[in-house]
């Protein structure tokens, strides 16, 4: 596991970070800046592009204007299309009683040049925080993703719209997940199948339970489930499919119980599973393989807000924030290959 210096600016804290991998080859990662992870004064994203891989990183350029602590760019999320456009999607904070914290607007950013321009922002039907990547499915519909509480339940409840027309109109809004006993948000989804989709959630009631999925048979119309995934105290997944067919999920391992010395979580891990498991709804059906990504020392630890990608052959960059040796968060990158876990 080799780590990197993506971006550490001891000025500013850096923060929930993706990454997406260019038809040019160049990475570019979009993360967050503002004062804290509880002060979003002055939150506006950044964007920073490597063309080595990885192992060096530009000079940080910003999407949007900074914010203050009640109207801000919260968590961005980046893709590719099938034509080569970026989309780039994140939610807009704001405290009106119009707009509360949980009916969030979902904003979007298009790039018709590797992320060197962008067209946007530009509002969706999507009402939400912490949107998952807009997913295009292979049959060329969009999906994207969100959550906000349930307003009869309470619980946090994750939501979908999809569109069939590359964003000039899209569906009412659809439950993927909700169940009286927990928390669920912040959705990864996967196209495991043609139209076939399964969705990676965080359970967010702080006890350290397992990842939950959300199955749709029909490309995001309807949803099955949800189902325990054998990955206790799972925040945040990312998930894909890697070149040689198996999955690769990364997330934050938030065990539960009280924090020590002000810290809560200090782990993000990785986890292989067989792709067969996204669709296998018994946990005791279902395999992984979980390894450890990175460890934050600091006594203010925070961590784990993962993106990835795999190229061709074969090596996976992630991109995480950490405090661990910095005075503020700072955006790490690490390179390694599945088949280092994996002694056959």
């Amino acid at each position: 596991m080799q780590k990197f210096t993506v971006s550490r600016d001891n000025s500013i804290y850096e923060a929930w970070p993706d990454v997406v991998l260019t038809d040019a080859g160049t990475l570019v990662c979009v993360f967050s800046e503002c004062e804290h992870h509880n002060n979003r004064d002055k939150a506006r994203l950044a964007l920073v592009t490597s063309t080595d891989r990885g192992r060096s990183w530009s000079a940080k350029r910003y999407l949007t204007e900074p914010g203050r602590r009640d109207a801000y760019y919260n968590c961005a999320r980046i893709s590719k299309l099938s034509d080569g456009r970026l989309a780039l999607v994140c939610d807009y904070i704001t405290s009106t009683s119009e707009n509360e914290k949980g009916k969030s607007v979902v904003h979007l950013w298009l790039s018709e040049d590797n992320g060197e321009s962008w067209t946007g922002p530009i509002a969706t039907p999507a009402r939400g925080i912490v949107p998952d990547r807009l997913l295009e499915l292979k049959g060329g519909r969009w999906l994207l993703a969100a959550h906000h509480p349930d307003p009869e339940t309470k619980k946090l409840t994750e939501y979908v719209w999809y569109s069939d027309d590359q964003g000039g109109s899209w569906s009412e809004q659809i439950t993927m997940a909700s169940a009286p006993r927990y928390n669920l948000c912040e959705a990864s989804m996967v196209e495991v199948e043609p139209g076939v989709i399964a969705a990676f959630l965080r359970e967010n009631s702080g006890q350290g339970w397992d990842c939950f999925k959300a199955i749709s048979r029909d490309g995001g119309e309807s949803w099955e489930g949800v189902y325990n995934v054998p990955l206790p105290g799972c925040h945040r997944p990312t998930a894909g499919i890697l070149r040689d067919g198996r999955m690769l999920i990364t997330y934050r391992f938030m065990q539960g119980g009280k924090g020590w010395l002000g810290s809560w979580t200090q782990n993000v891990f990785g986890a292989l599973m067989p792709s067969e498991s996204a669709l296998i709804t018994q946990r005791g059906g279902q395999s992984a393989r979980i390894f450890p990504i990175d460890f934050d020392r600091s006594l203010v630890s925070d961590l784990g807000y993962t993106g990835w990608v795999q190229f061709d052959d074969g090596e996976i960059y992630v991109v995480n924030y950490i405090v661990d040796d910095a005075p503020k968060a700072q955006i790490r990158g690490y390179s390694f290959r599945a088949e280092e876990f994996l002694l056959e």
